[in-house]
């Protein structure tokens, strides 16, 4: 799969470009709060294409973004990237051939303006760099590389390098190059962009953890990058996830942003839902839900 989503506003247009998409973890590895008898529960949520009942897996994409806005050309989070050395087995020394997608969206790497990685996880940073000549370079030469300045000091820090022992250390291989190269610009985690596209801080799931506004007139879009990572998380936003830095605030934050959009107009792209990725929060009796669709 190449793109799972494609929308166009006349002042900017947004495609997905998708590295993978499959059964990834089984619940009870992300969400603490997982239970058994969830399965019981009648969920939509745990039914194909969002479960695997076979491999008892939950389906997680893993893709980037591409807004073409007034001759720019923005990339939003670079997924895990091919050949690079993770702890995690189904991230280690993979071959997705990511940037070939890149290329039938119609995106070459010299193409790229402006990289924008909403935090500094494994799966949001991979393609950042690409090896050439032994060496980890970036991938996209012409491009400058927004980091949230916050985000950046906590992974160099001592809690930080604890935490990377989970999955590898890929700020070594994937962030360090970029600030070597000279071509990262440390921002706030509140961040205009352009006018059309604006970073807002969601911290909790990482302490510089942002979102992307995207809008034109009375069309809006939020790529939500992390604020959930399963639609199991609309039916139980209380739910944070066991990579999450500081599970209460990702909670509140995640519990204001539903309470926030449910009923409205605006798109909302969760960075791991599967495709077609786009949907609206909707409100279901005391409850929420979530209903995917592929344009405004």
């Amino acid at each position: 799969m190449t793109s799972s989503l494609s929308l166009n506003t006349g002042n900017l247009s947004l495609t997905a470009v998708v590295e993978s998409q499959e059964p990834l973890l089984r619940p009870a590895e992300i969400f603490p709060d997982w239970r058994e008898e969830h399965l019981q529960s009648g969920s939509p949520w745990l039914a194909p294409p969002f479960y695997d009942a076979q491999q008892g897996k939950l389906v997680i994409a893993v893709q980037s973004f591409v807004i073409r806005t007034e001759g720019l050309t923005v990339l939003v989070d670079t997924c895990v990237g091919d050949r690079k050395q993770r702890a995690r087995g189904e991230f280690n020394d993979q071959s997705w051939q990511w940037l070939n997608k890149l290329s039938a969206a119609g995106v070459a790497p010299e193409d790229v303006d402006l990289v924008v990685c909403t935090h500094l996880h494994v799966d949001h940073t991979g393609w950042n760099t690409k090896l050439s000549g032994g060496r980890w370079v970036p991938t996209f030469p012409n491009a400058r590389y927004l980091f949230s300045q916050k985000e950046f000091d906590y992974w160099r820090s001592d809690d930080g390098a604890k935490a990377l022992t989970r999955t590898g250390d890929y700020m070594t291989d994937s962030v360090l190059p970029v600030i070597e190269s000279g071509q990262a610009q440390l921002v706030a985690p509140s961040h205009s962009i352009a006018p059309h596209i604006r970073m807002e801080e969601a911290a909790g799931h990482t302490p510089g953890h942002s979102i992307l506004h995207l809008e034109d007139g009375a069309r809006r879009a939020i790529l939500a990058s992390d604020l959930m990572h399963h639609p199991l998380q609309i039916e139980n936003p209380d739910w944070s996830t066991r990579f999450c830095e500081n599970p209460a605030k990702a909670r509140a934050a995640r519990a204001q942003f539903i309470c926030d959009h449910a009923g409205s107009d605006t798109l909302i792209l969760p960075s791991h839902f599967p495709a077609p990725t786009a949907g609206k929060l909707t409100r279901e009796g005391e409850g929420f839900g979530f209903c995917f669709c592929t344009g405004w």
